[in-house]
């Protein structure tokens, strides 16, 4: 989705006022005054405040596949494509918190369908990224082949998921990334044949 500067301008703005306050402080209000402009100003390039977090969501989704085709274009073993993945979203994590706090709030998503919605369509994308490369892996022998590609897939979604969520809610109280390749260097034992 292509935004215009100001949609830009209002969501990473809305990015910041999460990973400073909490996703409870997104409101209209506290964004108009902190960008400087009318809160009509900000209703005139999204309709709510659900539309702005849909917004963060798009962004996070554009920049999870820019990365994608990054790591695809490097053409590496499928060990080597799983690595970089992890490092990417570890770092990804790492720079931007709020998208975190965004991403895995599953309390606001309860309540919103179209939240749900978008939230379930970038697990589901995740989770077909992996898969493939997992296949890719064990067709290639590089991977353990007596696990599923499936079951492999949760394991290590859910893992990341878990330190990722642990993370957020001890208040960014560790570093993530080196979280992260301690969690890959076990994740490798585990997928490598």
């Amino acid at each position: 989705m292509n935004f215009t500067p100001r949609q830009n301008e209002i969501i990473l703005t809305a990015i910041e006022l999460i990973a400073e306050n909490g996703i409870q402080q997104l409101t209209i209000k506290n964004l108009s005054k902190r960008i400087g402009i009318a809160e009509s100003a900000i209703y005139r390039h999204f309709g709510s405040k659900l539309d702005i977090l849909l917004g963060i969501l798009d962004l996070f989704k554009e920049n999870k596949e820019e990365m994608l085709r990054r790591v695809q274009a490097m053409s590496k073993s499928p060990l080597e494509q799983m690595r970089l993945l992890f490092e990417e979203r570890f770092k990804s994590f790492n720079n931007q918190p709020a998208i975190a706090a965004v991403i895995f709030s599953e309390e606001i998503f309860r309540n919103d369908r179209r939240l749900s919605d978008k939230v379930f369509q970038i697990m589901q994308t995740n989770q077909q990224i992996l898969l493939d490369i997992i296949r890719n892996g064990q067709a290639a022998n590089e991977f353990r082949k007596d696990i599923s590609a499936d079951q492999m897939a949760f394991i290590i979604i859910g893992a990341l998921r878990l330190i990722v969520s642990k993370w957020h809610l001890s208040d960014y109280a560790f570093d993530l990334t080196l979280e992260g390749k301690k969690l890959w260097k076990a994740i490798e034992r585990m997928v490598k044949s």
